[in-house]
C-alpha cells in the first residue's frame, strides 16, 4: 500500500501537523532553509544558499509534545529521521512519516523482547507490508516503551 506523496519538506510538516492535531499534541517546528543551513550540506561554500542545481534545500526539525517524546527531522533528500523516546529510526521515506506517527500514537507500535540473543526491538508496523525495527538499548527503556512490551 502506497502512502500519499509528499513532494516537499513543507508538505511533510503539514502532514505531521495534521497527525498532531488529530492526537491533540503540541508541535514545535524549526526550519533550516538554504545550502549553508541544512545539516547534510557540509560541502556548501560560505554564504552559498542554493544547491549546485539551483534548488533551495529545506530541512525541518519537529518536536511533538506528550508521551512518547517524538522528534522528526525531515531532510531535503526525501527522507527523515524519527526518534521515539530515544530510539532513532533513520532513513524513513518522507512519504511514510505520517503513517509512522499514526502507528506510534495509535497504539500499533510495540517493543518485542527475546531471550536469545538477548535484546529488545521497537517495532513500528505501517499500513500495507511495511515495518520498521530498531534495537532498544537497555538504558533507554522508558516507561512508555516498557508499557509497549509484547511477548
Amino acid at each position: 500500500m502506497g502512502h500519499p506523496h509528499l513532494p516537499s519538506t513543507e508538505a511533510a510538516v503539514t502532514a505531521v501537523r495534521e497527525v498532531a492535531r488529530a492526537h491533540n499534541l503540541e508541535m514545535t517546528v524549526t526550519d533550516d532553509i538554504g545550502a549553508d543551513q541544512t545539516s547534510r550540506r557540509t560541502s556548501a561554500g560560505a554564504f552559498a544558499v542554493l544547491d549546485a542545481d539551483g534548488s533551495l534545500p529545506h530541512e525541518a526539525f519537529i518536536e511533538l509534545g506528550g508521551a512518547p517524546a517524538v522528534t522528526v527531522q525531515v531532510f531535503p533528500e526525501d527522507d527523515a529521521k524519527i526518534t521515539v523516546d530515544g530510539v532513532a529510526f533513520a532513513d524513513i521515506p518522507r512519504d511514510s512519516v505520517p503513517a509512522f506517527l499514526r502507528s506510534v500514537y495509535g497504539g500499533l507500535a510495540y517493543v518485542k523482547g527475546r531471550l536469545f540473543p538477548p535484546g529488545r526491538w521497537f517495532v513500528v508496523p505501517l499500513p500495507g507490508d511495511e515495518t520498521y525495527k530498531e534495537l532498544v538499548p537497555r538504558a533507554i527503556l522508558s516507561p512508555w516503551l516498557a508499557r509497549s512490551i509484547r511477548s
